[in-house]
């Protein structure tokens, strides 16, 4: 697979440019964040620091997913190879909604598989973006399964949730964004799921010379045991972030935007994640994104 590039990032810039909500950030109030954990891979002199959230929950469908669908259909339509049977997933979640929604913007059709167990709700809000909801099977493997089948026999494009560079190059672009509003910009941390915003974001830092964090549950954690393995392997997902954050395996681009030199793997207890979640209660999905200035 072709690996990332910080000039595939630029490029997405370009394609998705006018398309996506500009990222919003918001300062974290002074003091927000609880002291006497010093950071054990930071060996500089303390020093206080600015905190920003990405307030990425802002984004149309909700997610910074709506960034990649945007530049993987927008990416074909320019190499001319879009084909008419449109665009197909399996997702019932941000990648799904950000797919069907990428194509009803530019006049694709998409088709989207799910398990006859997801929510109706997930349903209804897939088929208001215009897109052909078919439910296939109990688990979501049926479901990928069918999607694969579907493509393979009518030409259709199959998207992916987070291991496609195009993808990962889309939502890179909030990096750049993110440094073009704080140009001191020093640390972003990131929740690490399947890995696609982990490495356009890691992909984007390392250009600019910006630290980047990944940060996984405990019992959660595809990227971190890649790096230990050497390789993508799969982990057992036992968290109370699962929902959002419960890779069983971590993709190649991931891994090897973590080889860079700048990214450090950090790993959160169950506790810890719940506790950071409550003054974030009003703001559902800002944990998604953090910067600092020092």
């Amino acid at each position: 697979m072709h690996q990332l590039t910080y000039g595939d990032i630029k490029a997405a810039a370009d394609r998705i440019a006018g398309r996506i909500r500009p990222v919003t950030l918001a300062p974290l109030d002074p003091g927000a964040i609880r002291t006497g954990h010093r950071d054990p891979l930071d060996d500089r002199p303390e020093q206080t620091c600015q905190v920003w959230l990405a307030l990425k929950f802002m984004q149309h469908t909700g997610s910074f997913k709506a960034r990649g669908a945007q530049n993987f259909i927008q990416a074909h339509r320019d190499a001319g190879t879009l084909p008419d049977a449109g665009i197909t997933i399996a997702s019932g979640g941000n990648a799904g909604l950000a797919c069907a929604w990428a194509a009803q913007q530019q006049g694709v059709r998409a088709t989207v598989f799910l398990p006859i167990t997801a929510p109706q709700v997930k349903a209804a809000r897939l088929r208001d973006y215009g897109a052909d909801v078919r439910l296939v099977g109990t688990e979501y493997a049926e479901a990928l399964a069918a999607c694969e089948e579907f493509a393979a026999s009518t030409g259709a494009l199959a998207s992916h949730a987070y291991d496609h560079p195009l993808i990962a190059a889309g939502v890179g672009t909030l990096l750049e964004e993110i440094n073009q509003q704080i140009p001191d910009l020093d640390t972003v941390v990131v929740a690490v799921g399947g890995g696609g915003l982990f490495a356009g974001i890691a992909t984007a830092a390392q250009r600019h010379e910006i630290r980047t964090v990944a940060v996984e549950p405990t019992n959660c954690r595809a990227l971190n045991a890649a790096i230990e393995a050497g390789r993508p392997v799969d982990v057992p997902v036992d968290s109370i972030a699962a929902d959002s954050l419960g890779a069983r395996r971590t993709s190649a681009l991931a891994l090897h935007a973590a080889r860079h030199d700048r990214v450090h793997s950090v790993l959160v207890p169950d506790t810890e994640i719940a506790s950071a979640r409550l003054p974030l209660c009003c703001m559902p999905l800002v944990a998604w994104g953090v910067v600092a200035t020092p």
